[in-house]
């Protein structure tokens, strides 16, 4: 380990960022989080996912938008604090930094769920341990291997998500063999299309923030993307494309191929059991194995944003040193090894909680990626003020119109999910809030902000 000052490098492109944005969004939110998801608004979660997927791309372009404004910017604190203060970053990157390693302990546990499908005999906790340690291994990599590693997972995902439409749309359309023609009478049966009315959309709008957050990591690879002003406009665009389409056509294959009802009371993922219902030997194995990659793959964007925040926390002095000394390879070893530290916390948790760990974490989860969307937005509108209300050479179309539409559309979901989310998962969340804001104030008294 070299301990010497050296700084990160750039050397991811647009296609690694892509992909990045699509393996933190496309993880555990899609492939198990679908059935809470379903259980909770029915066949109108396609809706929920419209819904959120239009706020995402209001969100996004804001980002984008600063990003091109503010090319030397590292990571979202050096937008937001330029534009809203102190506070404000200091807030956005500890809530950040919290949701991404909950996410990242949390899908260690998804990981083990799918793993057992094959090792019924052995515990979630150890399976989670040994997803943990090949985790960790793949970032202490150089930053351009793990982008490879990252880019080549979550192309294996894409391309079985488009297989799975493609199965889909056969199923629901073609008569062969023993297999009718499904239809799509399960959209209005068993309840109609909004079986739990409202409540149950704005309840299943919880997992579809959580299931879309990830996609902001964007505003992460600043330091370390060639040309980001370029470079991060185009990612926004492909990624917001790709993420749309990749959960609400599934979706809708989904809950159009199995009633909405049954899909939350078997144990495995939803496109396991789309893939099952095709009859090709062996389709069941291939997907878990697919689902269980998608998910590692989530893991590494996850940890890989997590460890940048401690490190550029660090090397503006805000927490020790230690955590921005790179190894020869460029790689914040020691942010990296706190931040899967929580992994190792995750697989105790696990012991007792098992797989209700991933419910359980998920609520916290899905207000935080609120709060986070909401900071970019108030940034995004406060942005075109400094800039005399000129915008940078990436502009948002109707600004600042889509923007307010975003933050109103995310504060009637707060309000939602405050009165439709678990009471102990709501106060949690507020006593880390609590807390992130303490730990300001006292700095501050310190003057070390």
């Amino acid at each position: 380990m070299e301990t010497e000052k050296r700084n990160l490098q750039r050397t991811m492109t647009s296609r690694h960022i892509t992909m990045m944005a699509l393996g933190g969004a496309i993880g555990a939110g899609l492939f198990k989080g679908s059935s809470s998801a379903i259980d909770m608004a029915g066949p109108a979660v396609i809706l929920a996912y419209l819904i959120g997927g239009i706020i995402l791309l209001f969100i996004m372009q804001g980002l984008a938008e600063m990003a091109v404004a503010n090319s030397g910017a590292r990571t979202f604190r050096d937008l937001v604090q330029s534009i809203l203060g102190k506070y404000p970053a200091y807030f956005l990157d500890w809530i950040y930094w919290k949701m991404w390693v909950l996410n990242i302990t949390a899908e260690s546990i998804v990981a083990a769920i799918f793993i057992q499908y094959w090792l019924p005999g052995y515990p979630i906790w150890m399976l989670a341990l040994a997803v943990s340690v090949l985790v960790t291994a793949v970032n202490l990599l150089s930053v351009k291997v793990f982008a490879e590693t990252e880019y080549w997972l979550a192309l294996i995902k894409i391309t079985v998500i488009i297989v799975f439409i493609m199965a889909g749309i056969l199923l629901l359309l073609v008569t062969f063999g023993d297999h009718a023609a499904v239809g799509f009478s399960n959209l209005t049966d068993n309840g109609g299309f909004f079986p739990n009315g409202s409540k149950g959309l704005i309840t299943a709008m919880l997992v579809v923030i959580y299931s879309y957050g990830g996609t902001e990591i964007i505003g992460v690879t600043l330091a370390e993307t060639k040309n980001p002003e370029k470079v991060v406009p185009k990612a926004v665009r492909s990624t917001l494309i790709r993420i749309i389409s990749f959960y609400i056509i599934p979706f809708f294959i989904i809950v159009s191929l199995i009633p909405w009802n049954e899909v939350n009371g078997v144990p495995e993922s939803p496109f396991v059991m789309v893939f099952q219902m095709i009859g090709i030997p062996g389709a069941d194995h291939i997907m878990n194995a697919v689902v269980l990659l998608a998910i590692i793959s989530s893991m590494n964007s996850g940890l890989y944003g997590s460890s940048r925040v401690l490190y550029t926390q660090a090397e503006d002095g805000r927490i020790p040193k230690i955590f921005s000394r790179l190894s020869k390879k460029k790689v914040p070893v020691y942010a990296i090894l706190m931040c899967t530290s929580a992994l190792y916390i995750g697989v105790l948790i696990s012991l007792f909680a098992g797989s209700k760990t991933f419910d359980f974490l998920m609520g916290s989860l899905g207000y935080t990626v609120l709060f986070i969307w909401l900071i970019i937005a108030f940034a995004h509108l406060k942005s075109r003020k400094q800039q005399n209300g000129k915008p940078s050479a990436y502009a948002v179309k109707w600004f600042p119109y889509t923007t307010w539409a975003a933050i109103i559309a995310l504060l009637m979901i707060l309000i939602g999910i405050i009165f439709t989310t678990s009471v102990i998962v709501t106060l949690i969340t507020l006593c880390i809030y609590i807390f992130i804001t303490l730990t300001y104030v006292a700095k501050k008294r310190r003057h070390k902000i």
